[in-house]
């Protein structure tokens, strides 16, 4: 990737991980980055590395090409309006990961023409393992392929049309929530059948893992894997017969068209 210096508009949970993600993976280096926030000396960690840290939006616009947008949907209207003056059409690409505001708000409140992103990733971009829809307005096929190599570090990255990305929120964001609420009952099941709390987690989280891995790996579908798990008359087939008389799969399904619907009256 050509190197672009990246401005990380927003230095709080998700901004940190994502500067975490690009120095981790050798993407950015630390002088190629800047991250703002108010409370300067809550990114000490980050300055010590070598990435400046800025309590002025506008200054850290003008040094950079790539400006990442993360601060919060509440603040999103103020910091347009701030750097605004700033942003130039010809030099910046602008990635918005600011939940619940759309590409067209996002334009206007900018106020110039740019090649412009919305990245949706969830909370495991902490560890470069998040999976991140984008969607795009203006951008070039270069400029696609550069912004999903940035995400690609961070985890899996794919695009989307911009109508699913309360979608993806549910199924990709919501949807890490969904899983540690699997971990959880599953350790608690081990523990019920012998193993103490922390081994009976570390084997429902690596299973899942593993499990998560098949998939991707081998793109196979979920189904074909459990076949190969389900023996007559054996254990596996018993537990999840089990499992979906009670509801298992329609639980699920419900829980997540719930969240959509919740979502849905937020946009």
């Amino acid at each position: 990737m050509k190197k672009n210096k990246i401005a990380i508009i927003g230095g709080g949970n998700l901004g940190v991980s994502i500067a975490e993600g690009l120095l981790q993976s050798g993407l950015s280096a630390p002088g190629d980055l800047i991250v703002t926030r108010r409370k300067t000396h809550l990114l000490e960690s980050l300055k010590k590395r070598g990435v400046a840290v800025l309590d002025d939006n506008v200054k850290a616009v003008k040094e950079a090409h790539i400006i990442i947008l993360s601060v919060k949907p509440k603040q999103i209207a103020d910091v347009m309006k701030e750097i605004h003056p700033a942003v130039d059409h010809k030099k910046h690409l602008v990635i918005s990961v600011v939940t619940g505001v759309s590409l067209s708000e996002i334009m206007e409140g900018i106020g110039v023409k740019v090649p412009l992103f919305r990245a949706m990733p969830n909370t495991a971009i902490a560890i470069r393992e998040s999976m991140t829809c984008l969607t795009t307005r203006n951008g070039s096929k270069e400029q696609k392929e550069l912004v999903q190599s940035i995400f690609d570090k961070l985890g899996k990255a794919i695009y989307i049309e911009e109508e699913l990305m309360s979608a993806a929120t549910v199924l990709a964001a919501c949807g890490i929530a969904y899983s540690l609420r699997y971990i959880r009952a599953a350790s608690q099941g081990g523990i019920e059948i012998g193993f103490d709390a922390q081994t009976a987690q570390l084997i429902a989280a690596q299973t899942v893992k593993g499990a998560a891995s098949l998939l991707i790996e081998r793109g196979e579908h979920p189904e074909r894997e459990i076949d190969r798990v389900t023996t007559p008359q054996g254990c596996t087939i018993a537990g999840i017969n089990e499992m979906e008389h009670r509801g298992f799969s329609s639980s699920l399904i419900k829980g997540i068209l719930t969240s959509y619907k919740s979502i849905e009256k937020l946009v």
